[in-house]
């Protein structure tokens, strides 16, 4: 039963998001490049956030403080990953004739960054927890809750979404210099961040409900943000 547990909650948090990779960026490897740049800068932003920590001695069982700045470092690699992509557009150029479209829709290269930082943050954030869950027992037996494994994927899932998400948004916000849409990337990236917190009590619906109807409003805004309508999204529901 562990072992179903183990690949049923890697499946929930990396399914989607594997099909993403599959259908958008495995065939271009210009796009797998970018996708594993974005994915070291986010491990920076993880190491300088860890030193951080250790060296503020007083505030390491503070959580808050340490989910906080986490993010402050995650988005302040985002706006590098931005600067250094905007820069390297022009020798993307000549690498190969397959990436003009990557390059001629700048938002393509913001989703690839930010599946890019949704993906290895994923995997840190349930590694751990996907170990557990393949033995030797399972939770809710004495203590716990059987829920913890599932909760875990699903708040995975929903944090990878949201990166891409917010990279579209947090790099079309650059481009057009508002302010308004960079702020709503870091503040709501601050708050879902925090709800994760709630996890320690066991009312896992508290942190889930929120976090989900989150992805849905920051995929809409994203989905406008590059250049979607209701038509062209009726159009790709109905094949056309």
């Amino acid at each position: 039963m562990t072992v179903v547990e183990f690949f049923g909650c890697t499946f929930l948090a990396f399914g989607p998001p594997f099909a993403m990779f599959v259908l958008t960026i495995a065939h271009d490897p210009v796009r797998i490049i970018i996708l594993i740049a974005a994915a070291f800068f986010w491990l920076l932003s993880l190491l300088l956030s860890s030193m951080w920590w250790f060296i503020v001695i007083p505030l390491r069982k503070d959580l808050v403080f340490g989910v906080v700045f986490s993010v402050l470092f995650q988005e302040a690699f985002r706006f590098l990953i931005y600067k250094i992509l905007r820069r390297a557009e022009n020798g993307l150029k000549k690498i190969t004739d397959d990436s003009v479209t990557l390059i001629e829709n700048k938002h393509i290269l913001a989703y690839v960054s930010g599946l890019g930082f949704g993906i290895i943050s994923g995997a840190f954030s349930i590694i751990n927890v996907a170990a557990d869950a393949i033995g030797p027992g399972t939770m809710g037996l004495k203590s716990g809750t059987e829920m913890f494994f599932l909760t875990s994927a699903a708040t995975s899932l929903c944090f990878i979404l949201l990166h891409t998400f917010w990279s579209v948004i947090y790099f079309n916000a650059w481009d057009n210099n508002n302010r308004l849409q960079v702020g709503f990337v870091v503040i709501s990236h601050i708050i879902c961040s925090c709800l994760t917190l709630l996890n320690r009590y066991q009312v896992y619906s508290a942190s889930l409900i929120p976090l989900y109807a989150m992805v849905i409003l920051t995929g809409i805004i994203a989905f406008k943000t590059a250049g979607g309508s209701y038509s062209s999204f009726k159009n790709c529901i109905l094949f056309k």
